[in-house]
């Protein structure tokens, strides 16, 4: 076979040269009729259909071409007679380059359950609704670092490994070197750290934000864009023990500001998405469709993906109070008829259900919801002048209830402290934090996008961890 240069699959499908020489290599997804060979490449969604000659392409080879296969084939652009292609290659010559045993080889063309294909990650990104979910997770990750660098943002690398724990949550993974079968105690029979790695306790981070608000303190715009750890045994749908965090924080901003920014950023990044990854959405809005049939009324999506994408883009976002919001949900007959599975009442941590009716059945557009009470809210919230509520902001999108979480943060030094002993966080454990209030502070604000729940957003899959490329979950940290 000759040294030509591969030209990708969705080059030739998409600026076909009629005549052309081609180089085509990938994995065969069918091969029927002992001539019709389809290829895909990863390049795009679609597949290329290759016409072999029987009589110039030996038996021996033509028998290896299984699914799964991996490929070469040299041959000519033509236009197409088949239904659904524009163009095919006729084949010249064909290598194999790695064969599939179709005994071995467990994704085949047939439907899958995604959570037989969970079990196989490994294969999974060769069917087409992986293929899709990742090209559109890629576009997603573009777009993030798009909008803050042509804002003037500067990216910032956040500790993995941290001694504090920015949320107050505790769920942390404990980061070590000692010896777990001879742990060494000291007087009081606890662990002593002082014989470890970093000579105090470290943890895996659940947040890059308490660092990147001392950053954005000198550089005014940053934003954090990395993993984060939380260890919750929770086996939900919505729950990772490892996830990514999009994090910015700006100086000299309020709560205004954030809500704007935040605004602008989500509709930038869905934005992005359709009109680039459009025919992957496509698909993934059709696959939706087809499993939304085998769903109780009430659980279907109501309208159409691309559609909704579109809809959060051109909306205005409402934007109202946590008070207002309460005075809502209490005057609505889904409560009154008692169809809430939880209470609702002012100082309650708002559930999805209620989110979700805030958004699809009150207001029908995203909603911006701030004012919260601070007892329910982070320690590093600004207090609001009531004395009860925090400058805190969260915005809820049809179809999920929140994606993005954020706030005004606290710049009063006195305040701050405080708060801290309030959610009994130790000063000596964030000193620095607080410091930072002492030598020139000022008002500032920053927000948090887990990035799986905007790609579960953009995709329309129901699980977080079929959009994540390999899941770490409670009991589970294969591959």
């Amino acid at each position: 076979m000759k040294n030509m240069k591969r030209t990708e699959i969705i080059h030739i499908l998409d600026q076909a040269e009629i005549g052309k020489e081609v180089n085509i290599k990938g994995w065969v997804k069918t091969f029927r009729n002992d001539q019709f060979l389809t290829i895909n490449d990863g390049s795009t969604l679609r597949n290329i259909q290759v016409v072999l000659n029987p009589e110039q392409t030996p038996e021996d080879l033509r028998k290896r071409l299984y699914t799964g296969t991996s490929v070469s084939v040299i041959g000519v652009v033509q236009e197409s007679l088949g239904k659904g292609q524009n163009v095919e290659v006729i084949g010249q010559s064909l290598t194999i380059l790695g064969d599939c045993d179709p005994n071995e080889f467990p994704i085949q063309m047939k439907k899958h359950s995604l959570e037989f294909l969970r079990e196989k990650a490994h294969l999974r990104f060769r069917t087409s609704t992986f293929s899709a979910v990742f090209r559109v997770r890629h576009h997603l990750a573009f777009a993030v670092n798009k909008f803050f660098n042509d804002r003037g943002f500067y990216y910032l690398h956040t500790p993995i490994i941290t001694g504090s724990d920015a949320e107050g949550a505790g769920e942390m993974f404990k980061v070590t070197t000692l010896d777990l079968n001879q742990i060494p105690k000291d007087e009081n029979g606890h662990v002593d750290h002082s014989q470890d790695f970093f000579g105090k306790s470290a943890n895996l981070t659940v947040s890059g934000q308490l660092e990147a608000e001392l950053a954005a303190l000198a550089l005014g715009k940053v934003y954090t864009f990395g993993p984060t750890f939380r260890a919750e045994n929770s086996n939900t749908s919505r729950h990772l023990a490892e996830f990514w965090m999009i994090e910015p924080e700006v100086a000299f901003n309020d709560i205004y500001d954030n809500m704007d920014l935040a605004e602008a950023f989500l509709k930038f990044c869905l934005n992005h998405v359709l009109e680039n990854a459009l025919e992957d959405l496509t698909f993934l809005q059709e696959r939706e469709q087809q499993e939304d049939k085998a769903k109780p009324q009430e659980e279907r999506q109501t309208i159409p993906l691309v559609e909704r994408l579109k809809f959060v883009v051109d909306s205005p976002f409402e934007r109202i109070t946590y008070t207002e919001a309460i005075d809502i949900l209490m005057n609505s007959n889904h409560y009154k008829k008692k169809k809430f599975k939880y209470d609702v009442s002012w100082g309650i941590d708002l559930q999805s259900e209620h989110e979700r009716y805030l958004v699809e059945k009150h207001f029908q557009k995203p909603v911006i919801i701030t004012g919260y009470p601070a007892a329910i809210k982070a320690f590093y919230m600004r207090l609001n002048e009531d004395g009860k509520t925090v400058a805190a902001m969260d915005m809820l999108v049809p179809g999920i209830g929140e994606i993005i979480g954020g706030s005004q943060r606290e710049e009063r030094y006195d305040v701050l402290l405080e708060k801290c002993k309030q959610f009994n966080i130790p000063e000596e454990h964030i000193w620095w934090y607080l410091e930072t209030r002492k030598f020139g502070t000022c008002t500032h604000a920053g927000f948090g996008l887990g990035f799986e729940r905007m790609v579960m957003y953009a995709t329309g899959m129901s699980n977080i961890r079929d959009v994540i490329p390999f899941p770490r979950t409670p009991l589970n940290a294969e591959f």
